[in-house]
């Protein structure tokens, strides 16, 4: 792990590559920058690593680098290894890293590493929030806030590092190894940059790999793992047989109860899974029950992820933006307690994903549909026959129209299953529109 005196390659003048570039740099490294994307996109980022004393290259130049005059390369998250911008510096023989794995090897607290395809920020902020409030202090990184790099580089004495870490991010490992990992759950997603859905599998399962007997792994009962080196805990909502479980309100764990759900900001019941989990790494980490209990019911949600916005006439608002993929909204749509009935708004880009597998389950759960984006007329096709559906053409008619076919006692989910691009530049913008619109009732 010395790097004094050489010469690191860093990809992607993003968060990551700055983070990473910071941190070779700290270790006595030369450092340059390289990114095939358009300079005059990037020239703000290149300023600032330019400041920093880092060298620089940028579109294609940044592909027709010297490849072999480098001793390391350090590849962000977003960028293929496969790609030409990597793939010049492995044909090169430059050993090649991610940036998880780089900066793993310099951290000094104990990495509690959060994968899944969906709740991972949610467990995250949880276990930071959960875990500092009992003493231990922690910082939440990686996938979600900041690099991991940026993290090891700052001076504050951390007992844990709170690490959201993607498929893309696990598959540039070599040692990295977690102190406790977690699953939060698997369903399709991502098969854009994977082959099949194995292949997205495998790179998800690669948290696991350098874990031994004294390390843990916290994984949901429902997906079948392979045998694991790690000691295990695992837990369900749905599950009585799990170790940790959901009973009348409660997350119980051997008849114990942790917590009563109706003390957190957090609605369904894959929600109550995200918080089991970051409960599970407090109880093998040794906090005090209260102390979570406390900080689990001050936690607040990140936007966007089944928030609720508001209550007008009886009727709960909630924002599930965040729902880009058909697990988020099938979690959504079956964890969401309502005795009105559910108006679900869904729909957006059409991504291709089998929304018709959801029918069923929309009829058993929602008492209307109204339906948005260019996949709107496929997907009430879809679903017509086993559920009323309606299409808008925005999602403030969409959410004047649902707000109609509501009842006190009910709730409008906005949980879209799909991705935002064909209307929003993001699932953030998506949900603000929300949020305005229901503002507006």
């Amino acid at each position: 792990m010395n790097h004094k005196g050489q010469n690191v390659a860093v990809l992607g003048c993003g968060a990551s590559g700055a983070g990473a570039a910071r941190l070779a740099a700290r270790e006595g490294a030369a450092v340059t920058v390289f990114d095939s994307g358009p300079p005059e996109k990037l020239e703000a980022a290149a300023a600032a690593l330019r400041s920093a004393g880092h060298g620089v290259v940028l579109g294609d130049a940044a592909l027709a680098a010297q490849a072999d005059r480098f001793d390391l390369v350090v590849i962000s998250p977003g960028i293929d290894a496969s790609w030409p911008l990597a793939a010049q510096f492995t044909a090169a023989g430059v050993p090649l890293v991610g940036e998880t794995e780089f900066a793993s090897r310099f951290c000094g607290a104990d990495i509690v590493a959060i994968t899944g395809t969906n709740g991972k920020t949610t467990t995250t902020e949880l276990v930071r929030d959960l875990l500092s409030a009992a003493g231990q202090a922690c910082a939440a990184a990686g996938n979600h806030g900041r690099p991991l790099s940026e993290v090891v580089c700052d001076a504050e004495p951390l007992a844990a590092v709170a690490l959201e870490v993607s498929s893309f991010q696990l598959e540039t490992i070599d040692t990295f190894r977690p102190a406790i990992a977690v699953w939060t759950n698997f369903a399709p997603d991502h098969l854009d940059r994977y082959p099949d859905l194995a292949a997205y599998r495998e790179a998800k399962l690669r948290v696991f790999e350098n874990q031994t007997a004294d390390d843990w792994a916290v994984v949901n009962a429902r997906d079948e793992l392979p045998p694991l080196a790690a000691q295990t805990t695992t837990f369900s909502a749905v599950d009585g047989r799990a170790d940790i479980t959901y009973r009348d309100g409660e997350i119980v764990s051997g008849g114990e109860v942790w917590l009563e759900l109706s003390t957190a900001h957090l609605r369904g019941l894959h929600n109550a899974e995200n918080l089991m989990a970051a409960l599970a790494v407090g109880k093998i980490r040794g906090c005090d029950p209260a102390a979570m209990a406390a900080a689990a019911a001050a936690y607040r949600p990140a936007p966007h992820r089944c928030e609720l916005v508001r209550e007008v006439a009886g009727v709960e608002f909630i924002n599930d933006s965040k729902a880009t993929n058909l697990h988020s909204l099938e979690c959504a749509l079956a964890g969401i307690d309502s005795p009105g009935g559910i108006v679900l708004i869904a729909g957006g880009k059409d991504k291709g994903l089998p929304f018709a597998e959801l029918g069923r389950l929309v009829a058993e759960r929602a008492r209307a549909v109204v339906l948005i984006g260019e996949i709107r007329e496929a997907l009430a096709r879809a679903w017509g026959g086993e559920a009323e559906c309606r299409t808008a053409g925005s999602v403030a008619e969409a959410v004047r129209l649902a707000a109609a076919l509501s009842a006190p006692g009910g709730t409008v989910l906005f949980s879209p299953g799909t991705s935002s691009f064909d209307m929003f530049s993001g699932y953030a913008e998506r949900g603000e529109a929300f949020r305005t619109a229901v503002a507006e009732l």
